[in-house]
């Protein structure tokens, strides 16, 4: 199987859109209530919903970079504002933390090898 899109729920499709226009994806699909973007880098792609009502989002969106010390300061000059700045982790990640305007989290990160071969890694077969 391959992972195909993750869709997070917005507040205000044009604030999102621009949001995540000006951090660099490109938009495929654009209507009032669905967006679509293209990752910059790989075939990977992600969505907006629009939601109506309230809503809780717990999930968190990851952005690989292995230029993330750079991205983020690129990011900080467009005006972004950052919760964490890139950060050494435990988990051998380093990462910084941004919320969209809808308040979904997003973490800008490089693993390297980690991402898929951490020290700690275990291999289970059903």
């Amino acid at each position: 199987m391959k992972l195909n899109q993750v869709t997070l729920p917005v507040s205000n499709m044009e604030v999102a859109t621009d949001f995540y226009r000006r951090m660099g994806f490109l938009q495929i699909v654009d209507t009032p209530h669905y967006s679509r973007f293209e990752c910059p880098d790989g075939e990977a792609s992600f969505s907006l919903s629009l939601e109506e009502g309230k809503y809780i989002n717990g999930c968190v969106i990851y952005f690989e970079s292995n230029q993330l010390d750079k991205l983020v300061s690129d990011l900080k000059e467009k005006g972004f504002e950052f919760d964490q700045e890139p950060m050494d982790m435990q988990y051998l990640w380093r990462e910084a933390i941004i919320h969209d305007p809808s308040g979904n989290k997003i973490k800008l990160y490089w693993a390297g090898k980690n991402r898929l071969d951490p020290p700690w890694r275990v291999e289970r077969i059903v």
